[in-house]
C-alpha cells in the first residue's frame, strides 16, 4: 500500500519561509513523478509543482521564483520550500503520485498572515 505523508506546514508571516516534505512509502520512490497541489477551502485544487523521476521541475507560474520542489531518494522524501512566501499562498498543500492510480497525502495546512 503505497502511503504519502506531509508535514512542515504552519503560520509564517508575509516574506517568510517553510519547507514541506512528504515522505513516500510502500512503492519503489526513485522511479516516480512527484507532485505538489494546494487547495483553498471552496476552490478547485491547484498543481504547483511536479518533480521527474530523473529530477527535471516544473512550475505554476505563480510560484516561479519563489519555490523549490526537490527529492532525496535515499530517504524516499519530496520537498517544497516556499520562499517570499504571500497570503495568496495560503492552502492545504499536499504531495501526489501516480502509480497504476493517483495516490495523495493528507495534506499540510500553510497560512501566510500577518
Amino acid at each position: 500500500q503505497v502511503q504519502l505523508v506531509e508535514s512542515g506546514g504552519g503560520l509564517v508571516q508575509p516574506g517568510g519561509s517553510l519547507r514541506l516534505s512528504c515522505v513516500v512509502s510502500g512503492s519503489i520512490f526513485s522511479n516516480y513523478a512527484m507532485n505538489w497541489y494546494r487547495q483553498v477551502p471552496g476552490k478547485q485544487r491547484e498543481w504547483v509543482a511536479s518533480i521527474t523521476s530523473g529530477g527535471r521541475t516544473n512550475y505554476v507560474d505563480s510560484v516561479k521564483g519563489r519555490f523549490t520542489i526537490s527529492r532525496d531518494n535515499a530517504k524516499n522524501t519530496v520537498y517544497l520550500q516556499m520562499n517570499s512566501l504571500k497570503p495568496e499562498d495560503t492552502a492545504v498543500y499536499s504531495c501526489n503520485t501516480y502509480i497504476l492510480q493517483a495516490y495523495w497525502g493528507q495534506g499540510t495546512l500553510v497560512i501566510v498572515s500577518s
